[in-house]
């Protein structure tokens, strides 16, 4: 009897479980989309770029793209340090403004004991600001992470050369404009990264962690073919925090 009842309540806690997971799916809301996702970013993904506060904090009549496919991927958690990331094991970090010394500390040692890191940094932002050069709310025009890159043996170059305007990069079929390009530098403790197309994208393991890190942020931008950036961000997110 005991046995029978003891079949039952497991059937039982399946069934329930089950029922559970069909909830989630048929609401398009997988188990992750609950999970916090942190957001560092200088660009207007969360807010929109008014000149007044009010407008600023209301929430935008038409969110930013992006924003909506974060919000697949998980619970955006918006920071404005970087110094306490324990509760979090995800990050995003798209042209961001330049860190501190203990936030680049705080960033390596989340990394290496196993958090994962999506990161974009554009050294020549290309993005149309509705504030002026020099206006603190801004987005970052010129990132300055070296020293986080060089921790991870990596180093930004750009070719002032290069012709500006929208293009797609072929290796990683990525819109980009005015790129930058990853080169190896001489560090690194055990990070152990790989560059391709064209030095616009390195992968990096870092301890027990993993970064993959983007040269150019026109991906991000709220102009160009909706489609393509869509499927793009959504194919980056998955490679980064998938298992």
């Amino acid at each position: 009897m005991q046995r029978r009842n003891l079949v039952l309540a497991l059937a039982l806690l399946l069934a329930i479980g089950s029922g559970v997971w069909l909830v989630q799916r048929s609401n398009g809301q997988p188990a992750e989309a609950t999970q916090p996702l942190g957001l560092f970013t200088s660009l207007p993904i969360l807010w929109s770029e008014q000149a007044d506060l009010r407008d600023v904090l209301a929430a935008p009549e038409n969110p930013h793209w992006a924003k909506t496919v974060l919000d697949q991927h998980g619970k955006i958690v918006a920071l404005n340090t970087l110094l306490d990331l324990s509760r979090l094991d995800r990050l995003i970090i798209a042209q961001p403004r330049p860190l501190s010394p203990d936030e680049n500390i705080a960033l390596d040692q989340w990394v290496r004991e196993g958090g994962k890191a999506l990161v974009f940094v554009d050294p020549m932002l290309t993005h149309d600001s509705a504030f002026a050069l020099g206006d603190r709310r801004r987005p970052q025009d010129v990132v300055l992470v070296s020293p986080i890159l060089g921790r991870w043996g990596l180093e930004l170059q750009f070719d002032d050369a290069q012709p500006a305007g929208l293009r797609e990069n072929a290796g990683e079929a990525m819109p980009v404009n005015l790129p930058g390009l990853f080169a190896f530098k001489k560090g690194g403790a055990d990070a152990r990264c790989k560059i391709r197309s064209e030095g616009l994208i390195a992968r990096c393991s870092v301890g027990k962690g993993r970064v993959l890190l983007v040269a150019d942020a026109a991906l991000l931008e709220t102009e160009g073919d909706r489609q393509v950036q869509v499927k793009r961000f959504g194919d980056l997110l998955d490679e980064s925090f998938g298992n």
